[in-house]
This record gives C-alpha cells, structure tokens and sequence, in this order.
C-alpha cells in the first residue's frame, strides 16, 4: 500500500490522526473534494478514506454530486480497495450496502463512550473500550445485510460495523485531533447554536478526553490497516 485518496466534503473535516499514521507507514494521502474533483481516481486507490461532513448522504436531490459520489464508493469496495468511512463516509459505505440511511431520534454531538459488541472487543476498535470518542452526527442507518455490528450508543445502535476484512465504517470522530476543534466550532457554528451546545463544556471535555481518544485512535488505524495488508 503506496497511496490513499481521502475524500473530502469540508476543508476542516479532514483525516486527522489518520494522516499522521499513513505518513508513517510511507502511504501518501492525496484530497480530493467531493462536488469539485473528478472523484474517479478513488476507485482504484490503495486505500479509500471517505470523511465527514454537515450534509446528509441521501440529499442527492439538494446535492447531485452525491449520487456520482456514492457510485465511486461501491466501486471501490467491489474492487476490493480497502475503505476507512468516517461520520457521513460510514452513512456512505451503509448506503452503497444497500442499507437505509436517515435522521436519528436525535443529534449525538459530544464524547461518550461505545458499547462495544463482542466482535468490537476482539477487532482493532478495542482500543477504544472505556475511552469517550466524540460524537457528532444527526442521522443514523441501518446495519448493512452481511457487515457486522462493532459498537453502539444508546442513542445510536449502529456505530460501527466491518463488511469483510476491507471495510471499516466508523459513526464517531475517533481521527479528530485536539487541536483542530476550534475549526469544527467555527465551522459549524450554526449547527452547534442551534442545538444549544455549551461550548465551555465541549471544549473542557475535549481537554480531558481527546488525549487518550487521539492515543487510542493510532492504535486502532495501524491494527485495521495491518489486518488489511495481512488479508
């Protein structure tokens, strides 16, 4: 594995930690940004990042882009290229599986910890058991026909799930480093007004939790990605 495409929906929401582990492993990783560049290139990747973004995955009516979008992404996983889908990029891998995809009961926007499935406890994620991830995302989906379930909220049932050894679907923003919150606060701003979202407190939280949620989320990406080279 010699490059990765991430594909990006905004500036701010990028890769994170992720980026850090490809660069040690020698992966470069390449941006390209959905409703601008020719997203072809991503089907034959070494590896396909899919990230976050403040847009639902079935508003193609609103975002045509989408649906070119989503066909690069199915087919990337029937070409076997390994996929990391993180927030919107796993609501994306759930909607090339042909699950459905749509607004939760309500908005999970701040750290808690996963429930993890047995099948969660024994793959890379974990790492993450008893460590608070940041959560932040309106919609939900249901588990795809043949991916297994990793972990859950009481909110959100379906967190994380794998389809075969290629695939890894995250809900939750385990890449997001401490130090780039600030750009999500600006960047959505008016989601987090409208949701009266205490930003003292997201900020505080985010001081004591990210550390170890960034530590544990290297961890997680350099066991996926070494299930993914010996498979």
């Amino acid at each position: 594995m010699k490059n990765a495409i991430a594909i990006r929906h905004v500036a701010f929401e990028d890769a994170g930690t992720l980026e850090g582990v490809l660069e040690n492993r020698g992966i470069d990783l390449a941006y390209l940004e959905a409703g601008v560049d020719d997203l072809s290139p991503a089907k034959n990747a070494d590896l396909l990042v899919v990230l976050g973004g403040p847009i639902g995955i079935y508003e193609i009516d609103r975002y045509p882009f989408i649906k070119g979008e989503l066909a690069v992404i199915e087919a990337a996983v029937k070409n076997n290229v390994p996929v990391i889908g993180i927030c919107l990029g796993c609501q994306a891998l759930a909607a090339v599986l042909a699950a459905r995809v749509y607004p939760g009961k309500q908005k999970e926007l701040g750290w808690d910890e996963m429930t993890l499935t047995k099948e969660g406890k024994a793959s890379p994620l974990g790492v993450i058991e008893g460590v608070p991830v940041l959560n932040w995302h309106g919609d939900t989906f249901d588990l795809p026909q043949g991916a297994t379930r990793l972990a859950s909220t009481a909110i959100t049932p379906n967190q994380a799930f794998t389809y075969g050894p290629n695939v890894l679907a995250l809900q939750f923003h385990v890449e997001l480093p401490q130090r780039d919150l600030e750009k999500w606060l600006i960047g959505h701003t008016l989601e987090l007004a409208n949701s009266k979202v205490d930003l003292a407190q997201l900020r505080a939280e985010t001081a004591r939790y990210a550390p170890a949620a960034n530590d544990a989320s290297r961890k997680l990406f350099n066991a996926w990605l070494d299930g993914v080279a010996a498979s």
